[in-house]
């Protein structure tokens, strides 16, 4: 067995305290987060980022989702699953990843792009601040 494959409890709890404080933060610190549940996610592999949509009260396209967001954080609801990342980390993700999309459903037709979870995971997995 190498030494990657082994348990240091003192890295291992000093990260495990890292989360806590996360969940703490999110939870009690006014991280904000902003949640969407994609519901075609199950049939497709896809999850759809809204970054314009097309107002009804002009018939204009408008920033929205992503492009406007102050939210810290995106939470991905998929069954009863949570992918949460930070806004940052989605935007990188979109760029590298992401896959122009339009949603043309009435009455709120927008624009955006499609990432697939493993995508979104592997950026996540790759970018560095």
């Amino acid at each position: 067995m190498d030494n990657n494959t082994l348990s240091h409890f003192d890295l291992d709890y000093s990260r495990g305290l890292e989360g806590e404080e996360l969940v703490h933060n999110l939870l009690t610190q006014g991280l904000t987060v902003e949640v969407k549940k994609d519901f075609q996610w199950q049939k497709t592999n896809n999850i759809f980022i809204e970054t314009s949509c097309l107002s009804t009260k002009d018939n204009e396209w408008h920033d929205s989702g992503l492009n406007v967001t102050e939210a810290n954080y995106w939470a991905f609801v998929l069954k009863e699953t949570v992918i949460m990342v930070p806004t940052e980390v989605l935007k990188h993700a979109v760029a590298w990843r992401g896959r122009r999309a339009n949603n043309p459903k009435p009455p709120n037709p927008s624009r955006g792009w499609l990432i697939t979870v493993e995508d979104l995971l592997w950026v996540t997995r790759e970018w560095s601040q």
